[in-house]
């Protein structure tokens, strides 16, 4: 059994909105902040949000 890594979505806004994007299988929509390096973690599904340009979307290349 293989662990597959978060999913890592790159934005141009700082605050985000995340529903899983399984629909009736998602999880409730959480409105998210990004952290002063520009990068948020849902905490139900583990999306990491990147934010285009800043120091976070850099590091992770």
């Amino acid at each position: 059994m293989s662990i597959t890594a978060p999913e890592i979505v790159r934005v141009d806004t700082k605050k985000v909105a995340c529903d899983g994007d399984e629909g009736a299988l998602g999880h409730p929509r959480v409105y998210l902040t990004m952290d002063q390096d520009g990068k948020v973690e849902c905490p139900y599904c583990d999306r990491l949000y990147l934010l285009i340009g800043s120091e976070a979307d850099k590091a992770h290349g």
